[in-house]
């Protein structure tokens, strides 16, 4: 449960977007998603210290040091996986087609055994999508595995390294974090806007997340 983790997190301490995603593994990118509230669903936050994951004294020395690395207590027990395909809730099961052909359309380089595990769906349907014979094919618009929840951001860049390195060409950076600062900052408002309507809704918030956003 990494992202109800990283929720509590961000709502609770003033830990940066990077301590908090080392933590839970995940990518800073869907950190500041939970934190902006432009995830694709509202979490719930889960207290990692009543978990006995993390003590307070941890998350106290890492809001002294933003570049300290926080270590848990104990690892929540590990879901073995069978052989088969990969599971997805029934509610997430609509949402496979659009994330199959997000990934056709802008990473081509990927083979469908490798979506096949990484969206947990087959070989047929894939090909199917790719030669517009799926039979719904005019609902099916592509979006990113990771918005929709089909994914982390962590296992799609690294399914995409691996391919490029496979084709022998490079594999694309994510450039979301370069750029102007006060032009990122302006975004994250605009974006925060957008989704609650009210400028008092976003105001503090969206400070504390640039805040974060830049803390080294």
């Amino acid at each position: 449960m990494p992202h109800a983790t990283a929720s509590w997190l961000v709502d609770n301490t003033s830990l940066s977007f990077e301590q908090i995603a080392e933590f839970c593994g995940l990518h800073i990118l869907e950190v500041q998603a939970i934190a902006d509230d432009t995830a694709a669903t509202k979490l719930t936050g889960r207290d990692p210290v009543r978990a006995h994951e993390l003590t307070m004294e941890e998350i106290e020395k890492g809001q002294r040091d933003p570049n300290y690395v926080m270590k848990m207590q104990k690892g929540p027990e590990q879901v073995r996986r069978t052989k088969g395909p990969r599971y997805t809730p029934v509610s997430k099961r609509q949402d496979k087609p659009d994330g199959i052909a997000w990934i056709l359309r802008n990473h081509p380089e990927v083979s469908d055994g490798a979506i096949s595990k990484l969206i947990g769906t087959t070989r047929t349907t894939i090909a199917a999508i790719r030669d517009r014979t799926h039979w719904n094919i005019g609902n099916i618009v592509p979006k990113d595995p990771v918005t929709l929840g089909l994914c982390s951001q962590r296992e799609l860049d690294a399914l995409v390294s691996k391919a490029a390195k496979a084709a022998g060409i490079e594999a694309p950076t994510d450039t979301r974090l370069e750029g102007d600062r006060e032009a990122l900052i302006e975004q994250l408002r605009a974006e925060r806007y957008a989704a609650t309507h009210t400028p008092e809704a976003y105001e503090a918030p969206i400070e504390r997340t640039a805040e974060n956003l830049f803390k080294r």
